[in-house]
């Protein structure tokens, strides 16, 4: 006997279905709605909540975008996809993103380290935003509607769900990091880059850090050993390791090659931006001009005092020991441990909330013009569902609004 339990699932018509109801998948439906209102838009979530990586993101501020308005220093920060980005921020950069927000009534606002968000530090600002938006033109929010298949039907596309059967002529791609999504795309011939995780912190158990957390570093230079990854900047010492911009950028930059290594590496600390001998010739001036002055006493370098004792200790050096009794040896090892200090890392957590991945449909297969399946008609895709991720502070939501506004253009022209 025929089994007709599928065919009792409702099948619903549109013009474009939008597989995700994050940051991109809202970006493409209320920009294609606003520009083509004959359009019949639906979004498609898996879950009961929609935009939830957006409500806890930048500590759950929203950290919207980041103020770097020249589209070939942009695309510096995106360890993958660099290329590939530089036509579409020539189209849709950081400059449209905040007049997009403005004209919606959502001012951002610039930090000093260049992070962009709302005024209101407030998350819920772009959700209210976007909710608000997508009733405003009629696009339709589908929840519960986890996909499991993704199939051509005649010339349109058909979505499966466990409750629904739906139609379109268009189908986009907004889904994220979601594996079973890169399953559906990988059975219909897409090849996907396997995911690792990107913007992670160094778990590392020493000495040296372990009883000083919140202690930060400005002027950081490190190098993963037996490696060409390096980066600069701030460093913070945790509870569990290491953290800030400095190690951020490294986790990103050396996400694929770090899994390798199975998160199990050694890294080299210039604490402070200044070479061996440099150092080494400044610790002997010390020693000339402040011989009686304890150098458990002495600002070093502009070091928090917390980390310069606990390097002291490291090399034996006690809280009594006066410039003018220490000897060659041992500022030899006080400018070693300044700027060579040595940690194993041995594995990795996120940071923060935030959970990024290097991985995604291979950008070799995807039209940049219009982000548009090279393999499929009508096929779209949006944000971090592609192989494209970026360093922390508002780069990867820059990618879901340009490539967002871009598919959209495409849909509404067509």
């Amino acid at each position: 006997m025929l089994n007709l339990h599928f065919f009792r699932r409702p099948i619903m018509d549109y013009d474009v279905l939008i597989i995700g109801g994050g940051a991109a998948g809202f970006f493409t439906a209320i920009n294609i709605a606003a520009k083509n209102s004959a359009l019949r838009v639906a979004i498609l979530e898996r879950g009961n909540t929609v935009l939830n990586k957006v409500k806890v993101s930048g500590g759950g501020r929203c950290n919207v975008t980041h103020a770097e308005f020249v589209p070939s220093e942009l695309v510096d920060f995106y360890p993958r996809g660099k290329k590939e980005l530089l036509g579409p921020f020539h189209q849709f950069c950081t400059g449209d993103t905040i007049e997009w927000f403005e004209q919606r009534g959502v001012e951002l606002k610039i930090e000093d380290d260049g992070r962009m968000f709302p005024v209101t530090n407030s998350s819920q600002t772009i959700i209210d935003c976007f909710v608000a938006e997508a009733d405003k033109y009629g696009v339709e929010i589908l929840k519960n509607q986890s996909v499991t298949a993704i199939c051509e039907s005649d010339s349109n596309w058909s979505v499966t769900t466990k409750t629904s059967k739906l139609l379109a002529k268009y189908v986009v791609v907004a889904s994220g990091s979601n594996t079973k999504i890169w399953d559906l795309l990988k059975n219909l011939g897409h090849k996907i880059s396997s995911p690792v995780p990107s913007l992670f912190t160094f778990n590392i158990a020493d000495n040296r850090i372990k009883s000083i957390p919140g202690v930060v570093a400005l002027h950081t230079e490190i190098k993963v050993l037996g490696t060409k990854l390096h980066s600069t900047g701030p460093l913070l010492i945790t509870h569990w390791g290491l953290s800030a911009p400095a190690i951020l950028k490294l986790s990103a930059f050396g996400a694929i090659e770090l899994a390798k290594h199975d998160y199990k590496f050694e890294i080299e600390v210039n604490f402070i931006s200044k070479t061996f001998e440099e150092t080494f010739n400044q610790l002997i001036d010390l020693k000339q001009e402040q011989s009686r002055k304890k150098i458990s006493n002495t600002k070093l370098f502009d070091l928090p005092k917390r980390l310069t004792e606990q390097l002291l200790l490291a090399i034996k050096i006690d809280d009594h020991l006066t410039w003018a009794d220490s000897n060659k040896t041992q500022l030899q090892l006080l400018a070693g441990q300044l700027t060579k200090a040595r940690f194993k890392v041995d594995g990795k957590s996120i940071f923060k909330e935030e959970f990024v991945t290097a991985g995604g449909v291979d950008l070799k297969q995807v039209n940049f013009k219009t982000f548009e399946s090279k393999l499929f008609k009508n096929m779209f895709f949006a944000g971090e569902v592609l192989n494209i991720d970026a360093v922390t502070g508002g780069f990867n939501f820059q990618n879901a609004w340009t490539s967002a506004y871009i598919v959209a253009t495409a849909i509404a022209k067509k």
